[in-house]
Formats: structure tokens, sequence, C-alpha cells
């Protein structure tokens, strides 16, 4: 096990679980640059250990573990913590991806990746996990950039405008805010939508996306919070205001 706290943001502490030296000192020496809190686990059982016991905001995981599966650990992990989970792994197969995804993680990163765009999913994770720390508890109202959804009066407005939405179409857009910034898998949706003893198939949710995008860009021609991941799912992604600040 490994810590820093040097010079380290106060705000976050990340646990690197990866039992390849090389890719581990390529990812520490990344997070130390960057001013990250982190600590290390080269197995499944040390990984769950360290983060009973230090409480990490945000863990990277590689799925390929010596002792446990990463699909364990984080089925582990999310039995009692809400951390963000950003798997680091050479499978590359949407069905890897996909249960992942189901079993708990928020995002997945395949190898060999580019420290930029690590360094880019750990900002993503950080903003989401300010915006939700900051959210008042008892606030009905979900504001998105142009989107705002007023859970108490089922109201939804895109740009100022009002759009007047289906039961289901409702139900998919609320999943997705209430997940802003997480990538739902079909399975996941459709099991949340639909319950789990309801036949209903990914073009038939298809449709229903369709619907809902046409009509958030009938309000909004540029409307594009709704991100299509290709054989996975889908993803609402977190918007900034233009000050920067998150709403």
């Amino acid at each position: 096990m490994h810590e820093v706290s040097h010079d380290a943001k106060p705000e976050m502490k990340i646990l690197v679980v990866e039992d390849d030296r090389s890719v581990s000192n390529l990812i520490t020496t990344t997070l130390r640059i960057n001013h990250y809190a982190y600590i290390t686990a080269s197995t499944g059982k040390e990984a769950v250990t360290l983060c009973a016991s230090h409480r990490p905001d945000l863990i990277l995981l590689d799925l390929g573990l010596p002792d446990i599966d990463g699909i364990e650990v984080i089925r582990t992990i999310r039995t009692w913590s809400s951390a963000v989970i950003i798997i680091i792994s050479a499978r590359g197969e949407d069905s890897d991806k996909i249960l992942a995804l189901d079993s708990g993680a928020d995002d997945y990163l395949t190898k060999p990746f580019s420290i930029e765009e690590l360094l880019a999913r750990i900002r993503a994770a950080q903003r989401r996990m300010q915006y939700i720390a900051g959210q008042p508890q008892e606030s009905p109202v979900f504001t998105n950039g142009s989107l705002s959804i007023d859970f108490a009066s089922h109201r939804v407005e895109v740009n100022g405008k009002e759009i007047h939405l289906t039961a289901i179409e409702y139900k998919l857009l609320t999943l997705l805010a209430q997940n802003a910034g997480k990538v739902l898998t079909h399975s996941y949706i459709i099991d949340h939508i639909w319950g789990g003893g309801v036949e209903t198939d990914i073009v038939s949710l298809r449709v229903y996306m369709t619907s809902l995008r046409k009509k958030c860009r009938a309000a909004s021609p540029g409307f594009d919070q709704i991100e299509t991941h290709i054989g996975i799912g889908y993803q609402l992604l977190r918007e900034n205001t233009g000050d920067g600040s998150l709403l």
C-alpha cells in the first residue's frame, strides 16, 4: 500500500487497484503530478480492505486481478460504498463493459489508454461528486444546462419551453437525470423502467429514446445531453453553466 499526502488535493482520495506494476506506476505518477491523494492495492482482497478502512472517493479498478475477479470486487464494494468506480481493463468487449456497469461500475476505460483521457474521466467524476454534494436533499428540481425537471409537478422544460412527455418517456428522462454522468446499460434501464418481469427489447427502448430526444430538440435544436453508447446503453451528460460552475 502506498499513500500520498504531500501537496495533495484534500477533497478527493483515489484507490488504485492494479497488479501490473508498470501500469500502476504510470497511474500513480500521473496522480501525484496532478496533486491527487491516492492509495494502491494489487489484489482484490487488499482493495476491499483498503476501501473499507480509507473510504476513497474514487476507485480505479483493473478487472484482471490475481486473486478475485474485478467484477466480484465491484459487487462487494457496492454493498456498502457509493464511491465512484472507473474500470481500467484490457477487456474491451461490450459484454465485459456491460457486466461491469451492471455490477455497479460508473465508467469504463480500455487499455491501452491515454493519460489525458484518464485525467478527463477523473475530472468528470469529480464534477459529478461535487454536484451531488452541493445538491439540497429536499430540492425537487433537477437542472442541467437547458434541461429542467420539476419532480413534484412532473414538469419538464428545455431551454425554458415546457415539453410534454409520455409516462415512459418521463420515467426514462428522470432515471437518466438521477444518474447524470453515469452510463446506464440497456438491461439496467429496462429493469428499472418496466421491471424484470416485463419483456421489453432494446429496439423498443431505442424507439422511446428517439422520441424523447426528438421532443427535447424541438424545444432546443442543439440539445445533445443524452449520449448513446453503442451496444451498451445511454448517459445523460453533466453540463456546466456559462461561468464554468455546476448547476
